[in-house]
């Protein structure tokens, strides 16, 4: 006799084990979206910053004043693609400042608020690896 089918209790084994493994699997990745999310904004904050940063520093010999800002770079295209800046993981526009010589960059992240602790936490290009 030849089987053409599985039988419904190997299904319902197929399915436990698969539960099984979903049950196990889940709880590591649960967080890892948002940590993934935090890990693409330094990213794109070294990217800004050693890229049209550094571009208009070499072309002005100066950084762009925090009342500037991103404005400057968004006037023509040779800066950022279409002219348009990019914007963080959470679609924030990034805060630009410039102080005594020194560049920062910062995403008010998830909460899209000044401050906040843990995954809605500010980040800044100073605190980025």
């Amino acid at each position: 006799m030849q089987r053409k089918a599985f039988t419904l209790i190997e299904l319902m084994i197929v399915i436990v084990i698969l539960g099984l493994l979903a049950a196990m699997v889940m709880p590591s990745l649960t967080g890892k979206s948002e940590e993934a999310k935090r890990d693409l904004v330094c990213v794109q904050m070294k990217s800004i910053y050693d890229g049209a940063l550094d571009m208009y520093k070499i072309k002005h010999s100066r950084y762009p004043s925090t009342e500037e800002g991103f404005g400057v770079l968004t006037k023509d295209d040779s800066y950022f693609k279409d002219g348009k800046m990019p914007k963080d993981s959470w679609g924030n526009a990034f805060v630009y400042l410039y102080s005594e010589g020194k560049v920062e960059l910062i995403s008010l992240g998830a909460d899209k608020k000044e401050g906040g602790e843990g995954s809605a936490a500010d980040i800044r290009l100073s605190g980025c690896k």
